[in-house]
């Protein structure tokens, strides 16, 4: 008998005895799957909307700069 079978009998044994109603099991459910989503994000370092939305505009900035500054380069050094 596999892992998954034992869990669903143990399961199905607890809401027939009425210790455990469908959304008890529901709700348990969801935290679970909350908690492992929850840890994978974790894992992966990301970062907010907001968060990369201000680098975004940060760099944009800055390429402009970079931008300008070469082109001040390029007609100083023609003259």
């Amino acid at each position: 008998m596999s892992n998954n079978e034992k869990l669903l009998k143990f399961l199905s044994r607890i809401i027939e005895s009425g210790v455990l109603t469908s959304q008890d099991l529901k709700k348990e459910i969801f935290n679970n799957i909350k908690f492992q989503k929850e840890n994978v994000v974790n894992k992966l370092d990301l970062v907010s909307r907001k968060e990369f939305d201000v680098l975004k505009k940060i760099v944009q900035k800055q390429e402009v700069k970079l931008k300008r500054l070469s082109k001040k380069s390029k007609k100083g050094g023609k003259s």
